[in-house]
């Protein structure tokens, strides 16, 4: 995928934080945290999840809309729309 370098370096970086906050999660499991303690972190890591993803989507999807005077335009654009379905 190819990414802007501002909007890559932010995905990366979120992405790593998602890294953390599972390895987090593993250790509050072994350690036989509480519950609800681990749903929170567990509900973070998908709320940042979600943000990764809606950062990628919306980047290719500019990059579509960039592209639609070109040929062929139309399949990518469909494409651009059909990720978007399966994320929501």
């Amino acid at each position: 995928m190819n990414l802007p370098e501002e909007a890559q370096r932010d995905v990366l970086a979120r992405l790593s934080r998602i890294e953390g906050q599972a390895r987090g999660v593993r250790g509050m499991i072994e350690e036989g945290r509480g519950c609800m303690d681990v749903v929170r972190q567990l509900a973070a890591m998908r709320a940042a999840i979600g943000k990764v993803a809606a950062a990628v989507i919306a980047e290719n999807l500019e990059e579509c809309v960039r592209r639609s005077t070109t040929e062929g335009a139309e399949a990518e654009l469909k494409q651009a729309k059909q990720a978007l379905i399966e994320f929501v």
